[in-house]
């Protein structure tokens, strides 16, 4: 499955993984300056959130364009990609 998404898809995409860029070395600094584990905490699972966001933007559109696409016609084939889908959805939860 390769990811062709529509542009404004593909932007959001980005924009959280940018988001969560930005937390991780938030976080990063925090940890090198002491600061108190509870707001590292805090800022960890926002970076987390934004993560799995992402992936399931990304899983999304490739479901999308799977129902949608006309070379998935055998049933073997949207099986086949089901399973990878939902292989994929697992590895975020």
């Amino acid at each position: 499955m390769d990811l062709a998404m529509a542009a404004d898809e593909l932007k959001t995409v980005v924009n959280r993984l940018r988001r969560a860029q930005g937390q991780i070395a938030g976080v990063i600094k925090m940890i090198e300056e002491g600061r108190d584990c509870e707001d590292v905490v805090t800022q960890l699972a926002a970076a987390s959130r934004a993560l799995d966001k992402a992936g399931f933007a990304i899983i999304a559109t490739g479901l999308q364009r799977c129902l949608t696409d006309e070379d998935m016609a055998a049933p073997e084939d949207r099986e086949q990609m089901r399973a990878r889908l939902e292989k994929l959805f697992l590895s975020l939860a």
